[in-house]
């Protein structure tokens, strides 16, 4: 009776623990950030071309993020500076077209709360940084009967460290990053 108790305990353990893959649904996902103009006001715009995919428990309690970004599908709702921002003063995006993120490790700070750490590359330049994670929920979707979860992804980093453009008085140096995902698990 105890190794039957033991063997299911390992197994329950084991089902728990499980990993699955998640993907984003680009219809209910928003890649965006924000940048100081004239350093009086904040121009926001997002990304409308990206993928994540994350490999998870149930509860997300050990995520690895995979991100792809398209750098051409920028969108400022303004033509022309969509258009400067695609061009090599910035972007670079005929010779850049991927802005990519690879976690390296995953920190459980609260209930629902967690940092993820990886590798950024934008422009050809890969740096270290830190995002903040919180699970806003977890359903299982009506149609599918697979787990649906809601994250917000919330980051700062420095454009210039990147090679994103120059210093300018007119543009910030820092870039508010908040990424909203729906992840359906696969």
């Amino acid at each position: 009776m105890k190794k039957l108790f033991l063997a299911m305990a390992f197994l329950t353990g084991l089902m728990v623990s499980a990993q699955s893959t998640w993907k984003s649904d680009p219809a209910h996902s928003k890649v965006g950030f924000g940048i100081t103009h004239l350093m009086i006001s904040q121009v926001e715009g997002l990304f409308s071309d990206f993928e994540v995919t994350a490999t998870a428990t149930e509860s997300f309690d050990d995520a690895t993020f995979s991100v792809d970004i398209k750098t051409a599908s920028i969108d400022t709702d303004n033509e022309r500076r969509d258009n400067h921002l695609k061009s090599p003063d910035f972007f670079d995006a005929e010779t850049y077209p991927s802005i990519t993120f690879e976690s390296t490790s995953f920190e459980k700070t609260g209930d629902k709360t967690f940092k993820v750490m990886g590798d950024l590359t934008i422009h050809g330049t890969t740096k270290k940084v830190t995002l903040d994670g919180t699970v806003n929920g977890i359903i299982t979707d009506q149609r599918s009967n697979k787990l649906k979860a809601g994250l917000k992804l919330t980051g700062t980093i420095n454009r210039l460290e990147f090679g994103v453009g120059e210093e300018s008085a007119s543009i910030g140096n820092e870039v508010d990053m908040t990424i909203h995902l729906e992840m359906a698990q696969q």
